[in-house]
């Protein structure tokens, strides 16, 4: 299903929260995420929220839902959805004879803490960024980068969701079995080659039930919205570990999202086609249709950028690694993600969450991951400070920044992810 541009898109709306109406505001009133906040300190339950300009309002205060709990809002129908939409948007709309009830239910970003947007009961990561595969592939396999299955059917793998965590977390670096090329055995020991994914997280939203496929058209009516998505790897664990099987403790560690999903409705004028290159193979027909073609793909630049602990120390910004869009990024669309997923039948549930897998565009500085910037290591890179990284020291923290832009429509933000190797 398409979803139709409607008056919550409109570029002339504005909102009394003027935060939102700054240029360059990641959540001006076309945007409208949702997360699971509370005032920070305190020990009462999360709420689920609405970001707005630097504000967060709550939406069960405003009187528009009856819940706490997102997973059973994010499991509502489309209408449903769009509905809620549409309230929140008129009632945040300069003007709005809601503006004097509401400002009550606001709440300062900054004043907020967050947490994972819903319970995530299922993570399935897929491997949907052909450049990153075909990169990691000459790395790993200079005869075969790309396997032969790989422009036939999403790959993925059933991943743990106990360890995601929110934006802001910080974690141990992780340890395993390595493996030199050169050793008889392996050892045991902390990971040297710890590395981020570039990735964005797709929520379910309304699921479906055990022995029913999703079919492709009908496909992002199960989908609730976008997270950004940060899927560390450990790099030398990962290579003697990931045969037969794939990655296990090289992931199972830790895995960072962003606090806001934003829509698949916020996201309608950030569509693009949908097209394989000259000579690929297309989709077979349960992968395919003329709507997924059409604006099956998602418009979205994406930022990565590091701050050192001297950095940090210093007071100096975090550093530019690499920028890209997801354009050009992946080889499958979100739709084709849930309609394979479920063609056996496999039921997904409201908040289960498909990670896209690393994000490269075509270019060097296009890269979603140290191993492909630094070429498995062996270039170094040299930050403006002039401290030099091949993979990620104790201490750093990697950011990634997401947002849409158009001609003819409002600048909307995915806001960021933030994790730091303790």
């Amino acid at each position: 299903m398409t979803i139709a541009l409607n008056a919550t898109h409109d570029p002339k709306l504005r909102s009394w929260v003027a935060s939102a109406n700054e240029a360059g505001c990641d959540f001006p009133i076309q945007n409208l995420p949702f997360g699971r906040f509370r005032a920070a300190g305190s020990s009462e339950p999360f709420r689920i929220g609405v970001a707005i300009g630097d504000q967060v309002l709550d939406l069960k205060a405003a009187g528009l839902v009856d819940t706490d709990d997102m997973n059973a809002l994010m499991s509502a129908s489309m209408k449903e959805r769009q509905g809620l939409r549409a309230a929140i948007s008129a009632g945040l709309a300069e003007g709005s004879g809601q503006q004097a009830a509401w400002s009550k239910a606001l709440l300062p970003q900054a004043r907020a803490e967050m947490t994972v947007p819903c319970r995530i009961g299922d993570y399935t990561d897929f491997y949907t960024g052909i450049h990153h595969a075909t990169t990691i592939g000459k790395l790993f396999r200079p005869d075969q980068p790309l396997m032969p299955n790989y422009k036939w059917v999403p790959i993925g793998y059933h991943g743990r969701a106990s360890s995601i965590g929110v934006s802001g977390q910080a974690f141990k670096r992780p340890q395993g079995q390595t493996k030199a090329p050169d050793a008889a055995e392996p050892g045991f020991g902390p990971s040297k080659r710890l590395d981020y994914e570039l990735e964005l997280g797709f929520f379910v939203g309304r699921g479906n039930a055990l022995g029913e496929p999703i079919a492709l058209g009908e496909a992002e009516d199960h989908l609730f919205g976008v997270a950004l998505l940060n899927d560390w790897s450990a790099r030398d664990i990962q290579a003697w570990e990931y045969q037969p099987l794939g990655p296990f403790l090289s992931k199972n560690f830790a895995s960072t999202l962003s606090p806001w999903i934003v829509t698949m409705e916020a996201l309608a004028p950030f569509r693009a086609r949908f097209e394989r290159p000259a000579g690929d193979p297309q989709p077979l027909a349960y992968l395919d249709a003329p709507s997924n073609r059409e604006s099956g793909a998602l418009n979205i630049t994406l930022e990565v950028l590091l701050q050192t602990a001297k950095m940090r120390a210093e007071g100096v910004a975090p550093t530019r690694l690499t920028r890209g869009n997801t354009t050009e990024a992946a080889y499958w669309t979100a739709a084709q993600l849930v309609a394979h997923h479920t063609v056996n039948g496999c039921n997904l549930q409201p908040g289960d969450l498909l990670g896209s897998g690393t994000l490269s565009g075509p270019k060097p500085d296009e890269a979603g991951s140290l191993i492909e910037l630094t070429q498995g290591g062996k270039q170094p890179i040299t930050l403006p400070n002039g401290e030099k990284r091949t993979f990620l020291e104790d201490g750093d923290t990697l950011v990634i920044r997401g947002y849409c832009e158009r001609a003819g429509a409002v600048r909307i933000g995915l806001g960021e992810v933030s994790g730091t190797v303790a």
